[in-house]
């Protein structure tokens, strides 16, 4: 899973990296340090919707902090979630200050999320839960029959359209 960190402090940042990448090497870690950087991974220029080629690194969570300098954590959560290419990634905030509307903002526009930092080991474990919400068939690696393929009968056969897969 590929996990886009983003915080203006290298400290903090690296902090989530190295804790990430601990994890059993289940987490890739793109880290950047502001949510300008962050919409240029994603594939979105700054007063711009889209660009051509929406999320070209396929993104599957975005972990960013909430106050950062020139665009904040709210502000990118918010321009993922209004991007109808990107809403369906989840976005976990991050904040040192654990205030109650701050939170309830965050969630109320989409955030799957919200840790008090400093980043922790049982945050990790927390992430892994959204990065199994992720659905896998937008990489490609699982995808749906359509129905036509199924045989009626309930016998197992090899499917005529898709060499050797056997279905019911």
């Amino acid at each position: 899973m590929r996990v886009l960190v983003v915080d203006d402090s290298p400290v903090d940042r690296k902090i989530a990296e190295m804790l990430l990448k601990k994890n059993g090497g289940m987490f890739e870690v793109i880290p950047v340090d502001s949510g300008i950087k962050a919409l240029e991974v994603l594939g979105l220029n700054e007063g711009k919707s889209e660009r051509t080629h929406i999320n070209e690194q396929k993104i599957d969570i975005v972990l960013t902090d909430y106050f950062m300098p020139h665009m904040t954590g709210y502000d990118l959560l918010k321009t993922v979630k209004e991007n109808s290419n990107l809403r369906s990634i989840p976005v976990v905030m991050m904040s040192s200050e654990n205030d109650p509307e701050i939170i309830s903002s965050c969630k109320g526009i989409g955030a799957e999320d919200f840790f008090v930092k400093p980043f922790k080991l049982k945050d990790v474990q927390r992430l892994r839960t959204y990065a199994a919400k992720t659905p896998m068939c937008k990489h490609g690696t699982k995808r749906k029959l359509p129905v036509d393929v199924i045989p009626e009968n309930s016998s197992y056969e090899s499917c005529p359209r898709v060499p050797k897969v056997a279905v019911a």
